[in-house]
């Protein structure tokens, strides 16, 4: 499976005990999901299947049992590497809410056309997420609300934004 049609859903921190449990740095609005027993993920760069035979969560962090990670050494081995799942094991979000990975690369404009830049990244957690657009002075940040994006189409690849007035030059960081 190409990286390309997997996504990222954490990184292993670090071992957790000598079990070969791992502690998980999730980088997911869904972890409990994510990092549930049953669920495959991908490990490192190889893209390993292995399955989580126990999880639970200390500190908002996923520690997890991965099949096959029986040991210490096993677990340290895997320090750092990426977790990832396959796209099309994703499931369908309420209306009005989106996969990270589909706003990045979508173009953002005000209602008057005005283009502000390309969204490069979605940052925070679900109820506090900022849309990061790379604009031509810099980037900008973008609260990732209703009141502020007021159309998003994902399939066009547009964002249409009304912020408050002073908000993208407060955000543009190039801005001196």
């Amino acid at each position: 499976m190409a990286a390309e049609d997997t996504l990222l859903v954490g990184r292993v921190a670090r071992a957790h005990g000598n079990r070969g449990q791992v502690i998980v740095n999730p980088d997911t609005d869904f972890p409990e999901q994510r990092y549930r027993v049953g669920q495959t993920l991908l490990v490192g760069a190889a893209a390993v299947p292995r399955k989580i035979v126990a999880a639970r969560f200390q500190q908002g962090r996923p520690i997890v049992a991965l099949e096959g990670i029986e040991t210490m050494n096993d677990a340290e081995a895997l320090a750092g590497a990426e977790l990832r799942v396959p796209e099309a094991e994703l499931e369908p979000l309420p209306q009005g809410t989106f996969y990270h990975h589909d706003l990045v690369g979508c173009d953002v404009s005000t209602p008057d056309g005005t283009a502000l830049g390309r969204v490069a990244a979605v940052e925070g957690p679900i109820e506090r997420s900022r849309l990061v657009v790379a604009g031509t002075r810099g980037e900008i940040q973008i609260p990732l609300t209703d009141a502020i994006c007021v159309s998003i189409d994902p399939a066009s690849r547009r964002i249409v934004v009304d912020p408050p007035e002073g908000l993208v030059e407060l955000n543009e960081t190039g801005r001196r």
